[in-house]
């Protein structure tokens, strides 16, 4: 889920040629209104839910409009699970399922899915893990065959966890050379610290070369079992036809005593640190944040109005009106809140000349102090409220992602009668709450600066280091 936030805000705030911009926008805000148009309560989702004896949590959405099944599987197998030194355990668990199990290759479970079109795949972030499966309905028992046989006899073969540990340290490699990504690592570590969400899910060279095969064997046999999952299908299926499914194909899935870590939330460290890298570069990468709020905190809702208003609302936001179009700073300015199962980060990102560090700076700390001292007009709210309730549908726009959203709902508390519920969170939040959400949950005083850039040319002023 929080991938498809990062992409949905990427496309919010991606800048398009002058030339073409507006009769673009024309076209995709015609398309965009004809689509929430169709979005009514015949359209709202109809969840089936059901914890089965082997205490999977299953949730199952029919949609008969296509010949087509989605499945997706939330393992609470994250990388909050893993040790330190071990970091990357979780993700390059996860990324071996489909490397081979104990009667199938990882060539024959690629040749099995694309021969009939179908694809299978998983991934670990923080919080979970997620394998997910898409199929034809008349290739649903291949489908689900590979998908037990994926999640529950992977064999870990021991030259596929070599590639895979070469290529994620090739990865990594490859990305220290791109000033965003540095920016981001280092950002998370000065806010989390040694906490989980303060590492890089894919690990680090040293504690890659760490895991050994039994490591990753010992991982799974401990969170992939089935009362610690959630699956959701999405599709041209019943759910008599996904039990029995699941009877023909998940018998040896048992449920299992979990030996979970002790979670703690991480401690919220109230200082200012700057962060510099010297690089030689044309333009400063610049990260300003802190820690933000987990996502079942109730303040949630009011907090995503303030924080379109803030930066989160593309041209429309009070940092890109500033910083890019007053100013003339920057091509792009964002902000947002990432939210976790503990926590999260609020942060805003801008590149800019080296030379107008400092300017971009003030900038952003003006607009913080600005929308925490003083209430925000009518239409700023209207129109906050205007784009996050009309662009909620597209969250669940096709089979897959209505998938992963349930994935979502579930794992964080939110309720199957969330999307019900949705506008009316927003559409409640009034002006006064945008206010006290502010001053709660942005600090002027107590944030993490990070500045990747030829730091001679920034000359960063000594307030801000």
């Amino acid at each position: 889920m929080k991938k498809q936030k990062t992409e949905d805000r990427r496309q919010k705030t991606e800048v398009t040629n002058p030339v073409t911009r507006y009769p673009l926008l024309v076209t995709v805000f015609i398309l965009f209104n004809v689509f929430c148009s169709m979005f009514t309560d015949a359209y709202a989702l109809d969840v089936k839910r059901t914890v089965l004896d082997n205490g999977l949590t299953l949730l199952i959405v029919e949609r008969h409009n296509l010949p087509v099944v989605k499945v997706s599987v939330g393992i609470k197998a994250g990388s909050i699970l893993e040790p330190e030194e071990k970091a990357g355990l979780a993700s390059i668990t996860a990324s071996l399922l489909t490397s081979g199990t104990q009667k199938m290759t990882a060539q024959q479970i690629s040749e099995e899915i694309e021969f009939v079109g179908g694809a299978v795949g998983a991934s670990a972030d923080e919080d979970f893990a997620t394998v997910s499966l898409s199929v034809l309905k008349k290739d649903m028992d291949l489908g689900f065959d590979l998908l037990s046989d994926i999640i529950i006899n992977p064999s870990f073969p021991e030259d596929e966890l070599n590639k895979k540990r070469v290529r994620i340290k090739g990865s990594l490699k490859s990305q220290e050379d791109q000033p965003d990504f540095v920016a981001s690592r280092e950002f998370r570590k000065a806010v989390f610290g040694a906490h989980p969400y303060g590492r890089l899910v894919q690990g680090t060279p040293e504690t890659l070369d760490a895991i050994k095969r039994d490591d990753v064997v010992n991982f799974h046999s401990a969170y992939y079992v089935p009362n610690n999952a959630i699956m959701s299908v999405v599709g041209d299926i019943t759910p008599e036809e996904v039990k029995a499914l699941l009877k023909q194909f998940f018998p040896e899935w048992h449920s299992k005593e979990i030996k979970s870590a002790s979670l703690l939330k991480p401690t919220e460290v109230k200082e200012r640190k700057t962060i510099t890298i010297d690089k030689d570069l044309t333009q400063a990468n610049i990260i300003l944040g802190h820690a933000g709020i987990s996502r079942d905190n109730p303040d949630y809702y009011a907090v995503s109005v303030m924080n379109y208003i803030l930066g989160g609302g593309g041209f429309e936001s009070r940092l890109m009106q500033n910083v890019r179009e007053e100013k003339g700073l920057a091509y792009d300015i964002h902000s947002f809140f990432a939210p976790n199962k503990y926590s999260g980060t609020f942060q805003v990102g801008v590149q800019t000349k080296n030379e107008s560090a400092n300017t971009a700076v003030e900038e952003i700390l003006k607009e913080i102090n600005r929308i925490r001292n003083t209430p925000v007009s009518d239409t700023e709210l209207a129109d906050a409220k205007s784009f996050l309730t009309g662009s909620f549908p597209l969250r669940f726009e096709t089979g897959a992602r209505i998938a992963n959203f349930l994935i979502a709902v579930e794992f964080y508390g939110l309720g199957l009668d969330y999307i019900d519920k949705y506008p009316s969170y927003i559409n409640s939040v009034t002006k006064d709450e945008v206010l006290r959400v502010a001053k709660k949950y942005l600090d002027p005083d107590n944030f993490v600066l990070v500045v990747v850039a030829n730091q001679e040319k920034a000359g960063l002023k000594p307030e801000f280091k």
